[in-house]
């Protein structure tokens, strides 16, 4: 089981934006090497498949990929004008 842990506001721009988040995993090479953050959306990435997650206030839909589920899923409010979600992965920016 995943734990959901939502910074103030989450919840809110979740339900403006239709009441449902998406959260896959994406990979990138750099300086030699790979690195896997997460992506976050309010429709699902095509092409993966996603599962539910116990959030309270909203839906929540993760794919993580090849690897196991976190233990926790940290989600914060980014951005001034242009508000977004961004998702951590056991509270790193990167997969572990």
């Amino acid at each position: 089981m995943t734990d959901v842990l939502a910074s103030p506001g989450v919840v809110d721009l979740v339900r403006e934006r239709g009441g449902r988040l998406f959260v896959w995993t994406s990979a990138h090479r750099c300086c030699g090497g790979g690195v896997t953050s997460l992506a976050t959306g309010g429709a699902p990435e095509p092409g993966r498949t996603f599962r539910r997650v116990d959030a309270e206030g909203f839906e929540l839909y993760l794919d993580p990929g090849r690897m196991s589920p976190p233990d926790a899923l940290h989600l914060e409010l980014k951005g001034l004008r242009r508000k977004r979600i961004e998702a951590y992965w056991d509270g790193c920016a990167f997969v572990v």
